[in-house]
Formats: structure tokens, sequence, C-alpha cells
């Protein structure tokens, strides 16, 4: 896959594209300027939205991207096909040492296939995660990423674990999760500068909050049960609502209970005031899962499978798919073990990625 052996200034080129990568790669590119690492960000246009997008860069005070890519939506094929062009012009015209992304988005595939092509070595953030579910476009988009990178910077030693059995072994780091590292240092900031309960007219603990917006839930059949597993609630459902699932919502003409509230895609300290002052939070996100266990609120997975599956074993999070009856008894004595143990890492993760970098570049 390649050395990274630069002897100029280290030049990392992040690439970006949705809500949970402009999170993670704040703590990174604080760190990446300690460490005196030249860091230029590609932002690929997945989620072009304002609100799913803009506003993170504003928020967690993040330097504009320096290539911005007019992606927009399609299928995973298309979407990513129509990315690597832009991804291709951004490497040949900065030289960068390595190539970094993060997670398992289109935009991940798109960054590491394409600096493969091009012969320069890719990091990977959050590598070895499995949910084992090919039906998953993450699931693929993280294999082949794996596959591809020469640094793999591990969030958990189960996810070591899984990298050793396919063979993946070089390049493996377990460093911690980067959106601990965000986590520690915004969640705090977020319950004393937002007034989003105060604004949806809820109290901490009298509320649930609701994300939904995998492909595999957006469509009728799952949407309509999530909806009767919602009815048997009666307490307020707090649901920001992605444009993919209002989309899907119209389209197949289901109708939400009446407590269920829905609001506009938040930014992220208004979305962990509210997650981390719920009673439970729903979710089919892999992010919000891990987070609502940094809470120490439980979560309801709307999924057959998880990546994180330590959140499960801790006694955290419960997966109930999309069947009516098991949201409404897990939304109802939700899962929470007397224990919570440090999962995923110190805070430090971003810390130890670029030292890792900054070493490999002056070899």
């Amino acid at each position: 896959m390649g050395r990274i052996d630069s002897l100029a200034l280290m030049r990392v080129l992040s690439v970006v594209g949705n809500r949970p990568q402009f999170v993670k790669s704040a703590p990174l590119s604080e760190a990446f300027r300690t460490t005196g690492i030249d860091e230029v960000v590609l932002h690929t246009g997945q989620h072009y939205d304002p609100e799913l997008s803009q506003v993170f860069f504003e928020e967690l005070e993040l330097a504009p991207p320096k290539h911005r890519l007019e992606t927009g939506s399609g299928s995973h094929a298309r979407q990513t096909a129509l990315m690597l062009p832009g991804i291709e012009d951004a490497i040949l015209a900065e030289e960068p040492a390595v190539v970094l992304v993060y997670g398992d988005t289109n935009s991940t595939l798109a960054g590491g296939l394409t600096a493969a092509k091009l012969h320069v070595p890719v990091a990977h953030v959050e590598a070895g995660l499995r949910s084992f579910d090919r039906r998953m476009p993450e699931e693929v988009n993280r294999v082949l990423v794996d596959a591809l990178s020469s640094a793999l910077f591990a969030p958990s030693d189960v996810a070591v674990a899984n990298l050793r059995r396919e063979g993946i072994v070089d390049g493996v780091r377990q460093v911690g999760d980067v959106m601990a590292d965000a986590n520690r240092r915004l969640a705090p900031l977020a319950r004393e500068r937002s007034t989003a309960l105060a604004d949806a007219g809820v109290e901490p603990g009298g509320y649930v909050v609701l994300t939904l917006h995998r492909e595999a839930n957006t469509t009728a059949e799952p949407l309509r049960s999530v909806a009767a597993g919602l009815a048997a609630l009666d307490e307020p459902v707090l649901f920001p609502m992605h444009p993919r699932t209002r989309a899907a919502l119209d389209a197949a003409g289901v109708e939400l209970p009446a407590h269920v509230h829905v609001l506009p895609p938040l930014g992220y300290l208004d979305f962990a005031a509210l997650a981390s002052q719920a009673r439970v939070v729903a979710t089919d996100s892999g992010g919000i899962q891990k987070e609502a266990y940094w809470y120490g609120v439980p979560c309801v997975t709307l999924r057959e499978t998880t990546e994180w599956v330590e959140t499960i074993e801790a006694g955290w999070n419960r997966l109930v798919g999309t069947d009516p009856a098991a949201i409404a008894a897990a939304l109802a004595d939700p899962p929470r073990a007397s224990e919570r143990p440090e999962l995923y890492g110190d805070g430090r993760a971003a810390e130890r990625i670029a030292e890792h970098l900054g070493t490999m570049g002056r070899r």
C-alpha cells in the first residue's frame, strides 16, 4: 500500500463528507496543528444541506475546506463514482504524504480508493469495525478501505481482533476513538450553551430522542413499523429528521404519532444537549450508539446488527430492528446496567494518531 516517507513538512489530505466525519475531524485537526502537520481538508459534498454541513464547520471552529466537491445525493455507487475525479485532482495538486479517511461512508471509500490508485498511503480512522452484515453499504466500505490502508487506527480491541482475523496486522494500532475526544470536550459545552430543551419544551429525562436515516430503514414498511412502535409511548419523542427520511415518509404516506415532534437537522451542540439529557435514545446510527453510552443514556438500536458490540455487552444498548412490539417494549424499559465501564479510549486518540503520522512522515 506504500510507505509514508516524506522528508518535507508532513502534509495530510483529510477527506470528510458527513456529520460524524466533521465531528471526528475537529480534535484531529487540533492535534495536527499542535504536532506541526500540514492538513488540507477536502469536503466531498456527501452532506450538502447547510444544516448537515456548514453548521458543523462553524460550531466546531473547523477551517473551511480547501477543496469542496458538489457531489450531492444519488445511489451509493453513483455518489461514490462522482467523488473520484475531484479527489484525484486534489491529491495530484496537493501531493500529500497520506490521505486520511474516516469511518464507513461513500466519502471514505472514494478517498481510500482514489489514493490507493495513485499509490498514496491511506490512513483509516475507525478501522476494524464490523457488523458482519454485507447488506449494509457501510460494511462493504469498511472492509474495502481497511484492505487498502497502510495505517489502520482502531478504536477498540474488538476492532483489532476483527482485522487480525482478516489477516491484517501491519500498520494496525489501537488508539481509541476520536469521537470520544470530541465528546469529552464538547458535551459539557453543549449542555451549557444550547437552548434546545427549552426550545422543544421538554425537561431533562422527560423525553425520547429518535434518529432514523439508514437506507434500509427509509422505505415504507420499516417506517410504518417504527411509527407503530412509537405510538405506544405517552411522552414527547424529539425527532431531528434527516432530509432523506423526510422524503421517504412523504413518499410512503406514513403519519407519525402526535407526540413525535419533528425537528430540523441539528448542529452538534444542540443534538448533544438533547441526547445527553434524554430518558432514552432510539437510533439506527452507529455513532449515536456510542454517544448515548458516554452520556449514560440507554440506547435502543433500530437495527439487527451493530459494529459497536461493546455497548450491547456492557448492558446499555439493545438491538430491536424495526419490530413494533420490540421497539415499544425496549423504549418502555430501556437497557441500563449498574456499571458503565470506559469504552473506546481515554480522550487522547487524536493525539496518538497525529503523533504516529508525524513519526511516519519523518522516516
